[in-house]
């Protein structure tokens, strides 16, 4: 495990120095246009480039040697942060190159993220790749709930420009971190030889992977809804709980959350999953449908910051497992291909999410109950009538969706007995 630690820490290090980066431009972004919708184009363009690049990424991740590839992207990624603090200094910075940068380094991002995961198994023995995958998770927990908090103060003390330049210095400790470390090579199991094949044959090569075997398609179909549902919630939350509380609460709320999101960081990093993991993603799955449809029912600060506590402590619990499962049932070869197609098609999920959500609450849901709506003398009778009522609604419907399709796929037996039916292609 410790050239994994090493790679992790390096990792968690420059994740921690993108996220400060992306909360301080998008800031500067919303206060230099005032406009909402050139804000959330950020977030657009951090999920689209990495959506279009992994396949291919995912075909280099299994072609060339993952090391430099790893290399090559955060190299890439580094240089088009570094780009923008060089354009801000000059004075010449325009809201146009935040989001040409944000594009190129989600691209680059995109590109070495298939290698990363398909190392970690060459890393790591089977027993601890739970864990692992659980301390990747705490990676991405600590850049979300840390990076707001400090890159608000940072911003106060050492300005935009000092951030840039700490993101940079990040990068390059990550760089030197992976030029330091020795990367087993994978080791080929399949009959074909990757060199032989075009590039479009071996891009596809990892969802044929995935459907030639019913037991990895339904649990990544699963997946795509999971993030689904997730992605709205993200989108829909601070306007729901802004319906019945105030913005100091909210933030009380979405930090009890976050700690539930490093607790269970924390289970999981200690934790194998347990004898049949496909049973602990689907229980906490449930967990998170559960609280989704809690959430919308009542406008109640307590059990609105209970349901996120519990569905932000069961999200890295299903992740981490997930990906352990995966990582332990693929092809070593193919590692980085199905991985792409997971990346690719969980994005393509959070995306829709993020375009439709909005548009749902505003011209569907809210309307069905206002004072007057079609559903203010049925569903507004148990769940009330007024701001935010709609899309509380839409909360429960989500949760009851997710909780459904997964009821719905256990009772199919090739996901249910997907880790015997399979075969363990690692071994230490």
């Amino acid at each position: 495990m410790r050239t994994f630690i090493i790679l992790w820490f390096g990792q968690l290090v420059s994740l921690l120095g993108s996220g400060l980066t992306g909360f301080a431009l998008s800031l500067w972004v919303y206060k230099n246009t005032n406009s909402v919708t050139q804000f959330a184009l950020i977030s657009v363009l951090t999920l689209l480039p990495g959506i279009i690049i992994s396949p291919l990424a995912g075909t280099l991740g299994d072609r060339w040697n993952r090391h430099w590839l790893m290399i090559l992207g955060n190299c890439g990624a580094g240089l088009s942060i570094l780009s923008i603090a060089l354009l801000f200094f000059l004075g010449h910075l325009e809201v146009w190159h935040i989001y040409a940068a944000t594009a190129l380094s989600s691209a680059f991002n995109a590109l070495q993220w298939p290698a990363y995961d398909a190392v970690i198994p060459l890393l790591v023995p089977p027993q601890h790749l739970v864990r692992a995958n659980g301390m990747f998770q705490i990676g991405l927990a600590v850049s979300q709930l840390i990076s707001p908090l400090l890159g608000g103060f940072l911003l106060v003390t050492i300005q935009i420009q000092g951030v840039l330049i700490l993101d940079g210095i990040t990068f390059i400790f990550c760089l030197a971190i992976l030029l330091l470390v020795r990367l087993p090579k994978s080791r080929t199991t399949t009959k074909a030889e990757v060199s032989k094949n075009s590039v479009w044959h071996d891009t596809l090569a990892g969802w044929y992977y995935i459907t030639n075997r019913p037991g990895l398609f339904w649990l990544l179909t699963l997946f795509c809804i999971y993030h689904f549902v997730e992605g709205t919630g993200v989108v829909l939350s601070t306007p729901l709980f802004l319906s019945f509380t105030s913005t100091a609460v909210l933030g009380t709320m979405l930090s009890i959350g976050g700690s539930g999101m490093i607790l269970g960081t924390a289970l999981i990093s200690t934790w194998s999953g347990g004898k049949r993991r496909i049973y602990t993603v689907l229980g906490f799955m449930l967990l998170g449908g559960l609280c989704m449809l809690v959430a919308g029912l009542r406008r109640d600060v307590l059990l609105c910051t209970v349901a996120i506590f519990l569905h932000y402590f069961s999200l890295p619990i299903v992740v981490s497992v997930k990906r352990a499962i995966f990582q332990s049932k693929v092809a070593p070869d193919l590692l980085a291909r199905v991985f792409a197609v997971n990346r690719m098609l969980i994005n393509l999920s959070l995306l829709l999410a993020y375009l439709v959500a909005g548009p749902l609450a505003d011209h569907v849901f809210e309307p069905l109950l206002t004072m007057n709506g079609p559903l203010a003398g049925s569903v507004g009778k148990i769940i009330g009538v007024g701001p935010g009522r709609g899309i509380g609604f839409l909360f429960i419907i989500m949760g009851m969706s997710l909780m459904v399709a997964i009821i719905t796929c256990y009772f199919s037996p090739r996901l249910r007995l997907l880790e015997s039916e399979l075969p363990n292609f690692i071994s230490h």
